[in-house]
């Protein structure tokens, strides 16, 4: 009786092992993921002339995905805790990971809908394709929300992998081939230099919660100062990568060329928002003690991945075989640059600077899916992927021309694209109040340096045509997708405090 009564008492004192789940909190990555696995299994036993439902399924499932976005609005939850820190979650549901999770799942739900026709029209195999861009969305939510290393490394690589086989989808194609093992072979290099920098760190700090990094590297041992330094650089390096920056951008431009033009423009959105997210994580939350370090650092990689994109973009013949599509890897690369400078910033002026990253993930989101949805259309006619293919657009397609030429106006920063110009204001200010005055110039330069190209491709929507223009009807999914980024676009230029309001502030759990 008393050894019953003992054992009693110390099970009432042991802290529990076992966590909670806030299925809530978890929803819009559990329903992505879900859906996915659901598309797989259908496609067994659908025949192949009802495979067109898997892709109305898909979109289905990640307008559900995104609904769920709308009760965590407050921002205030967290699971998968320690039981013995609840302050060391590995998931939070925090306004930061509510943000990025509209993106990436507002961004597939757009590459869903222009994928419906594409992969009709090439006739990719229809369940996999499907599955993979629902894997690799899920993974791109599950990210933004993740809080200790592996969970991190994790979710960059369900977001990853799936992408190399979207990118080779189109069986038979040399060029598609190539870029996706160029895209896998490069990306798997960043994640193994990555891992050990993970590592490294871990080996360090003795934890992976990102929290508790962050206390533990503000007093390392002087024996592991040079194991952490080394640890925080390589992790760092395989984020540089899935954002693009120089000079670890070179896969760029032969996979958007070789990927299918929706998988493109995925990958220049939530793609390009997976590599920021890890970054933002990694540095202004677990590595804010080597703030000077990551720093410096990213303000030089942002200055020359914002000067050598923009210079290869200018340097595109319009006649040449897929200069659209480069043109706009290329301006990503560009973009990149610009996204970069509000992490550098928070290393000098605190990590609210981080608002303005944010920011302009969202304004680029809208504008770049949209010019890759007119792209999509156009190349329905003129498969070359020309920048000469658009001359004359607004007599074929008014519609599609005067979205398109609203889009590159955003990208460029002129009006009426005014969200456009107010994303590059908040960049440059940021970088103005962290003192990097240098910084500033340098993107003010490169700033001019693009409107050139973007002007040009502006201009030559509205010139004469020439020669007979053929007139297909647009199919109805991505007329959708384009008329929905349109009218975003315009909204938030003349309301572009919506975002502002949104992005200001403090982004995360405290």
């Amino acid at each position: 009786m008393t050894a019953m009564t003992t054992l009693t008492v110390l099970s009432a004192e042991a802290p529990s092992l076992v966590q909670s789940v806030d299925w809530l909190a978890i929803a819009p990555v559990l329903i992505t993921a879900v859906v996915g696995l659901a598309v797989l299994v259908a496609d067994l036993f659908l025949a192949e002339r009802h495979k067109p439902v898997l892709g109305w399924i898909s979109v289905a499932g990640l307008a559900a995905a995104t609904a769920t976005l709308l009760p965590l609005r407050a921002g205030d939850r967290a699971t998968f805790c320690l039981t013995g820190d609840p302050a060391a979650c590995s998931y939070v549901a925090d306004r930061f990971t509510l943000v990025i999770q509209f993106l990436v799942l507002a961004g597939a739900l757009v590459t869903a809908l222009v994928s419906v026709t594409a992969v009709r029209d090439t006739r990719m195999p229809a369940g996999e394709y499907w599955f993979l861009l629902l894997s690799s969305a899920a993974g791109a939510a599950l990210l933004p929300a993740s809080r200790d290393l592996a969970t991190l490394i994790v979710a960059l690589e369900v977001a990853s992998l799936p992408a190399f086989a979207l990118v080779g989808m189109r069986r038979g194609d040399r060029l598609s081939s190539e870029a996706a093992l160029k895209f896998f072979l490069s990306s798997v290099t960043a994640t193994a230099v990555s891992l050990m920098g993970v590592s490294f760190v871990y080996a360090a700090t003795g934890s992976l919660h990102l929290t508790q990094v962050a206390d533990r590297l503000e007093d390392v041992p002087g024996q592991l100062d040079t194991l952490a330094v080394a640890g925080v650089a390589l992790t760092l390096v395989g984020f540089a990568f899935k954002t693009a920056a120089v000079p670890f951008h070179f896969w760029v431009p032969d996979t958007y060329v070789g990927a299918p033009l929706p998988i493109a423009g995925y990958l220049s959105v939530i793609g390009k928002a997976v590599g920021f997210t890890g970054l933002i994580l990694v540095t202004v939350i677990a590595f804010p003690a080597y703030s000077d370090i990551w720093g410096p650092a990213l303000a030089v990689l942002a200055a020359l991945t914002m000067t050598l994109g923009n210079a290869a973009a200018l340097r595109q013949s319009p006649d040449r075989p897929n200069s659209a599509v480069r043109l706009l890897a290329w301006s990503s690369v560009g973009q990149a640059g610009y996204l970069l400078v509000p992490i550098a910033a928070a290393a000098y002026s605190g990590r609210d600077q981080i608002g303005s990253t944010v920011a302009y993930a969202l304004m680029y989101a809208v504008v770049n899916l949209g010019a890759f949805a007119v792209a999509a259309l156009v190349a329905r006619t003129k498969p070359l992927h020309r920048i000469s293919d658009y001359r004359g657009l607004y007599a074929e397609r008014p519609l599609a021309a005067l979205s398109l030429g609203f889009f590159l106006l955003c990208l460029a920063g002129l009006p009426p694209g005014i969200i456009g110009l107010f994303a590059k204001v908040t960049v440059f200010q940021s970088a103005v109040d962290a003192g990097l005055g240098w910084l500033a110039v340098v993107m003010a330069i490169n700033v001019v340096i693009a409107l050139y190209y973007y002007l040009r491709w502006t201009a030559l929507l509205f010139r004469t045509p020439e020669g007979a223009q053929t007139r297909t009807r647009a199919p109805w999914p991505v007329a959708a997708a384009i008329v929905v980024t349109a009218i975003t676009a315009v909204v938030v230029s003349g309301a572009p405090e919506l975002i502002l309001r949104v992005t200001s502030g403090s982004l995360f759990a405290q």
